[in-house]
């Protein structure tokens, strides 16, 4: 039987507790190199300007897509072992580069898709992002697994949670909200335990998947 929102909460705090530190500055560095490659990616298609700075945010923005994925992969890595009380390394934030194929495909799919059914309306578009939320958890956990496997095992995966995730999301929104309170400081505790949650989200609910 799946957990409650609540337990998995807390249970995320335990696995946390004690290792905030390197959790913190493990986050702290994906965020920072994550952040600065998005904001050039952003104003790349928001712009229209060909002044001289537009050069350089095509080329951030072409990195970010090769990165983002196996960026992704390695957070969810690092999550992944701290949610289940193994050794969690700073180095593990790049170890989706060593299944950089899979990672960056598996991203561009998964974005490409979400940005598909957000064409037809907004909830089509959360639906979406809910179905394909546990996408590199299971690369995670199968390095060998093709792309598009990936997507559908974690479309099966959420048959029946997307709601309970939606929910567990709207708890991290509310957070966020308090964390701007913070002038931000907030969200370097803030995004640690938003992954844990999810991977233990992940763990949870994988046990209960057919097929």
């Amino acid at each position: 039987m799946a957990k409650s929102n609540s337990e998995l909460l807390r249970s995320a705090k335990e696995s946390l507790t004690g290792r905030w530190g390197i959790a913190i500055g493990t986050f702290l560095v994906y965020m920072i190199i994550t952040g600065s490659l998005q904001g050039g990616y952003r104003y790349q298609l928001n712009s229209d300007s060909d002044q001289g700075f537009s050069f350089a945010y095509s080329f951030t923005s072409l990195i970010y897509l090769l990165v983002a994925g196996p960026f992704a992969l390695g957070i969810a890595i690092f999550s992944l072992n701290l949610a289940r009380n193994m050794e969690a390394r700073f180095e593990q934030l790049f170890d989706g580069f060593r299944n950089f194929k899979t990672s960056f495909v598996a991203y561009l799919l998964m974005i490409l898709f979400i940005f598909l059914w957000t064409l037809l309306l907004i909830i089509p578009g959360i639906i979406a992002a809910l179905s394909y939320a546990m996408t590199f958890f299971i690369i995670a956990d199968d390095e060998f697994i093709e792309p598009m496997a990936a997507l559908d095992k974690s479309k099966k995966m959420m048959y029946g949670y997307k709601l309970q995730l939606f929910y567990l999301s709207l708890r991290f929104f509310g957070l966020a909200l308090l964390c701007i309170l913070t002038l931000g400081i907030g969200f370097l505790w803030l995004f640690p335990y938003m992954y844990v949650t999810m991977a233990k989200f992940y763990d949870d609910i994988k046990d209960n998947t057919i097929g």
